[in-house]
Order: structure tokens, then C-alpha cells, then sequence
């Protein structure tokens, strides 16, 4: 069984758009840029053999308020760049009370499944309570990057940091990171 980092995208990764306290991906491909330190860190985790999985719901894109070729580019840009194995995408809304929109864990048991993940040795970035939802629900361990978002956490993170690096600093400190076989 492996380990995992499963990392939400929107302002973990790359710099989200925060209007009224709330968090907004990107609206282009232009706009898609990539937060301070996240690059190393990112190989930093893969390097001492991590596998690092993007999990991001996307509803935008069911809304119509953002295209799937604009979410797909932004997903190859990750990719090219080598900061992920795996990127597994919810583009559904809440209504369509599907397994893999964040807070669910769907898309982490999908991952696990696929890449033979041990979820109890693996950890779940994000910042907001949805993503710590989703890790909770699978059984990972939990980091918030708390931006003081105005929405109401429902469970409690294990960690809480200021910023993927902060996140990345305390799992390389902290946590056995050879993978387990």
C-alpha cells in the first residue's frame, strides 16, 4: 500500500479569488497561478515518495459560469509541471447529491482504489471545511490553511497552517514519509 497527500486545488495550489469571504477559482488560464513555495513543496513530497493527488470540486462548470476546456488546461499546466500523480475532479453541485463533491470523500476512495492508497497513512490539504470533511470521511489526517474564510467549519482539522508550505514543512517533520509496501 501506498501514501498519499491528497491536496485540494483553489487556494492551496494556485491563488484563488476571495470575494465576501468566500473563495473562487480562477477565471482563466492567466489567472491560474501557482502560490509562494508551492512548487517545492510539492516536489519536496514526491520526492521522498509521497504520491500527491489533486482533488477539487468544480462546480463552475455544471453552473456555467466557467468552461471545462479552461478547468482541463489549468489541470494539463499541473500536470506538465509535475506537481501531481493524479487530479480527480467533482464538477457537480450540491443538489446532485453525488459521492465525489467534497465533503464526501468520493474522489480520495476512487484515488485510493486506483493507485492502492492506504488512507490512514495519508493526509488531506485544504482550506476550506469541505476538504476537511472529504479527508475525515476517508480516514486521512487532516491540514486546514485557514484564510478566515466567513463559512463555519464542521470538523475539526488535525492541523491547522497558514499555507501549503507550512502544511508540507510540518508532514516532512513530522511523518514517517517512506512509502509503505
Amino acid at each position: 500500500m501506498r501514501r498519499a497527500v491528497f491536496i485540494d486545488r483553489d487556494g492551496v495550489i494556485n491563488r484563488a479569488e476571495v470575494r465576501n469571504g468566500k473563495p473562487y477559482p480562477p477565471a482563466t488560464l492567466e489567472d491560474f497561478v501557482y502560490l509562494p513555495g508551492v512548487v517545492n513543496c510539492i516536489k519536496q513530497l514526491r520526492k521522498v515518495g509521497y504520491l500527491v493527488i489533486v482533488v477539487t470540486n468544480q462546480p463552475d462548470v455544471t453552473n456555467g459560469i466557467q468552461s471545462r476546456e479552461v478547468v482541463d488546461s489549468m489541470h494539463a499546466r499541473l500536470r506538465r509541471d509535475e506537481l501531481c500523480d493524479d487530479i480527480k475532479v467533482c464538477f457537480h453541485v450540491d443538489k446532485d447529491d453525488c459521492d465525489c463533491r467534497k465533503p464526501r470523500p468520493g474522489m480520495l476512495l476512487e484515488a485510493a482504489r486506483e493507485w492502492r492508497i492506504n488512507l490512514k497513512d495519508s493526509i488531506m490539504v485544504g482550506d476550506r471545511w469541505r476538504d476537511i470533511g472529504a479527508g475525515k470521511a476517508a480516514g486521512c489526517f487532516t491540514y486546514l490553511i485557514d484564510y478566515h474564510y466567513q463559512e463555519q467549519l464542521i470538523d475539526v482539522p488535525d492541523v491547522v497552517v497558514a499555507s501549503l508550505k507550512d502544511a508540507c514543512h510540518h508532514i516532512l517533520q513530522n511523518f514517517n514519509s517512506k512509502e509503505v509496501i
